[in-house]
């Protein structure tokens, strides 16, 4: 997949840097708490509620038994889900296997306390998301080698919503796991495989970390999947990519992402070919390696390029421009950690960026907060991939242009940076170091531009506003400083570090538990048709 460890092929040469229309996805919730409309469908009940004993033991005897607007409400407790080790699929190709394994429509999951119902991937018997080896369970042995584990897999299931849980140490393997929430629409084919989903109150982590062949990769994922879609009140960390990713949707990802909290993993958000509507705001990246990267890429999670123009060649009412991609109002801070979990190239991220766009068009950033990242606050870089094309794609045919000795270059080009506040960034003090900076390699692609930013350390060539104040001006040269090239080589590690280079270096991965109460759903009866445990949208007495 596009950001997994080996489908990022950020070439050496380069060091890559590694680095409806016009509508944007604001789908109504099925669990907005202020709601006290119920909604139609059979409840399914899992574990004991309130001294209540629902009707299944495990999560997967209730998805078995759902049918499409069902609802299953889990109680608090720690669930070692094993779908996948029980009853294996025929196919474990392409990640089609889960701890939770839900293949049918329209089904709500949802858990009755966010802190203390827990799908967790380690052994029966072993503590609540034990951080012990010997806890931990790999998945199925194939031909001699564990696989790995997923933990909620929705599987090209339309409109499934899952809210107010945590999962935990479901990790990677052979094959396509360590994922611990996942829509996967149908990965490994160009295909948008469903349509519709929703989380909200979330959290995905793992305590284990002994290398990058078994660690946790994402914590709450989306591939092949269109919207429309949510993802509200959201937790990720400790995870070797990316604590939340949107990838291979090209401009129908129709996703808004409102009040998320990324911390402690190789990237904080992660989206290899995601584009049209796609809108974060009021979120948190904080503590990760690189807080932010979204990419376009050849290889893997297909089809390239990641493109934010609105589907329809439509209007974004929040830029009024055919900018749909929009990152606004967030925080980016603190993103320095090089101790991290980090998997293959996915490492290369550069420590101590608040944001990446790597390749990416038609991206809008406005009206965020980037303080106390040392190297960059926010980097606009190309993405070369010198890799074999996924499914037949070309170079030429996803807007790259092949150079000598770097590949299929993509360059970011007609994005803005607005309006912007930076504090404290570049203060590693190396040549480039800067609030925002600029790589472009091909000449004659439409102009990124820079407007209004708040930017006391300036930027990388200097006077970017000034040079760059229009997006979409054809520009005419490429615009590839020296001394930023080389810094940007030597932090991802792909170059030879400049005389007196000095990036933080990583003195042993550590993993971090997690916040204290996080926030859990107010009313998790909200909208749910009534049951032992709801009674007219409340939890019943």
């Amino acid at each position: 997949m596009g950001s997994r460890s080996r489908m990022r092929s950020v070439v050496a040469a380069l060091g890559a840097v590694v680095l409806s229309g016009g509508v944007l996805a604001a789908c109504s919730s099925s669990s907005d708490s202020s709601s006290t409309t119920t909604s139609s469908g059979h409840v399914l009940t899992v574990g004991t509620f309130h001294g209540k004993k629902g009707q299944y033991s495990t999560i997967q005897a209730a998805v078995d038994a759902a049918k499409k607007g069902d609802w299953i409400l889990v109680a608090p407790g720690d669930y070692k889900e094993t779908a996948d080790l029980s009853h294996p699929s025929a196919s474990t190709d392409n990640g089609q296997f889960g701890g939770v394994l839900i293949k049918t429509a329209g089904v709500h999951l949802r858990g009755m306390d966010r802190n203390t119902t827990v799908v967790d991937g380690t052994k029966p018997g072993a503590a609540q998301c034990s951080a012990a080896e010997a806890d931990q369970q790999f998945g199925v042995v194939k031909d001699g080698k564990a696989i790995g584990r997923n933990g909620i897999v929705v599987s090209k299931a339309d409109n499934v919503s899952i809210d107010n849980l945590t999962v935990c140490n479901f990790l990677n393997g052979t094959e396509d796991g360590g994922n611990e929430i996942w829509w996967n629409g149908d990965l490994g084919t160009k295909a948008l495989g469903l349509t519709g989903y929703q989380g909200s109150y979330l959290t995905a982590t793992s305590t284990f970390y002994n290398g990058e062949d078994t660690a946790a990769q994402y914590g709450i994922f989306s591939s092949h999947a269109a919207g429309p879609a949510s993802w509200t009140t959201i937790y990720g960390s400790n995870m070797n990519d990316s604590g939340m990713y949107v990838g291979a949707c090209v401009r129908a990802c129709g996703i808004t992402i409102d009040k998320a909290w990324m911390e402690y993993s190789a990237l904080g958000y992660s989206g290899t070919n995601s584009g049209g509507a796609i809108v974060v705001k009021n979120s948190r990246f904080n503590d990760n390696q690189d807080g932010f990267d979204t990419n376009t890429q050849i290889n893997g999670d297909p089809p390239a390029p990641q493109d934010g123009a609105c589907p329809g060649n439509g209007t974004s009412p929040i830029t009024h421009t055919h900018s749909c991609w929009v990152v606004m109002d967030n925080v980016f801070e603190n993103n320095n950690n090089p101790n991290t979990p980090k998997a293959g190239n996915a490492a290369a991220g550069p420590t101590g960026t608040g944001m990446t766009i790597a390749g990416g068009r038609n991206d809008t950033v406005m009206n965020n907060t980037f303080r106390n990242n040392g190297a960059w606050g926010i980097l606009f870089i190309p993405f070369p991939d010198d890799a074999t094309p996924s499914l037949n794609q070309s170079c030429s045919g996803t807007g790259g242009v092949e150079t000598a000795g770097f590949g299929c270059v993509y360059d970011t080009m007609n994005s803005k940076l607005a309006n912007n506040t930076f504090e404290n960034n570049g203060y590693f003090g190396n040549p480039s170091n800067a609030d925002f900076g600029q790589l472009v390699l091909n000449p004659n692609k439409p102009s990124n531009c820079f407007v209004g930013n708040k930017a006391p350390k300036g930027s990388s060539p200097a006077d970017l506003e000034k040079a760059s104040p229009t997006c979409g001006v054809n520009r005419a040269t490429p615009n590839a400083p020296a001394d930023l090239l080389a810094q940007v080589l030597c932090d991802t590690g792909f170059g030879t570090c400049p005389a007196g280079s000095s990036y933080p270096a990583e003195t042993g991965v550590q993993m971090h538990p997690l916040p204290k109460n996080l926030a859990t759903m107010p009313n998790p009866c909200a909208g749910v048709p009534d049951s032992a445990w709801c009674k007219g949208g409340k939890v019943a007495a």
